[in-house]
């Protein structure tokens, strides 16, 4: 496997100019299909499928005191 980074950034570069190029009705489109997909994935609750998945609950949020 070769590894040109240039080649690599170019082709991001291109990429992107192709999907900022495209109308928005396509762009939604895409972002549905993604939706499905992540869907599909996690199952149909939205919860993970493995009830062995790591959850971790956030540190309290503490504002200094003025």
């Amino acid at each position: 496997m070769s590894f040109d980074l240039q080649k690599i950034l170019e082709s991001k570069r291109a990429l992107r100019r192709d999907l900022a190029a495209r109308p928005i009705a396509e762009k939604l489109r895409m972002l549905d299909a993604l939706r499905e997909r992540q869907l599909a994935i996690r199952g149909r609750t939205g919860e993970p499928t493995s009830h062995a998945t790591l959850h971790e609950e956030p540190l309290p949020y503490r504002a200094k005191a003025e």
